[in-house]
């Protein structure tokens, strides 16, 4: 008897989670980590927006692009967590209201900062996802190698 995997956008989220925390500890691209785990999760069409007002924003478009954004923040960080998510689903759309955990790269500060994410889940895959960070400027700072108001350690 073969076991179903749970395709619901919470499960698929919590998948998501897990393998962008994996990517960035076995040091993303730069450090020959496997986008693969990341993949499984998303629809092939998937698309990523960031804020303009991040070193990485934009829009990234399919699953090759997602990746080259996760190569920019595995540059960056060298740890990204999703804590204590609490997940609304509204049908396909999932409204996730977490912390972020970072740890920069160039610093080896770490950081988190209330987020909140938009994404829709359709048929077991993420289609689009909308992060909103607090605190911009940390996220900034932390690409150029300065330090954040927040630090922790």
């Amino acid at each position: 008897m073969s076991q179903s995997i749970d395709n619901s956008p919470t499960a698929v989220l919590y998948r998501f989670y897990e393998a962008e925390r994996r990517y960035m500890e076995a040091g993303g691209k730069a450090g020959g980590a496997s986008f693969d785990q990341f993949a499984e999760t998303m629809h092939s069409g998937v698309v990523l927006h960031q804020t303009p007002d991040l070193p990485w924003g934009g829009e990234y478009i399919g699953v090759d692009r997602y990746a080259d954004w996760a190569a920019q923040m595995s540059d960056c960080f060298e740890m990204v967590d999703v804590k204590n998510p609490e997940f609304i689903e509204i049908g396909e759309r999932v409204v996730v209201v977490c912390t972020l955990s970072t740890k920069a790269r160039k610093t080896g500060e770490t950081f988190e900062h209330p987020m909140v994410q938009v994404i829709t889940v359709k048929e077991g895959k993420i289609t689009d996802f909308r992060p909103f960070y607090w605190h911009v400027p940390d996220y900034v700072a932390a690409q150029k190698g300065l330090k954040t108001s927040q630090a922790l350690g």
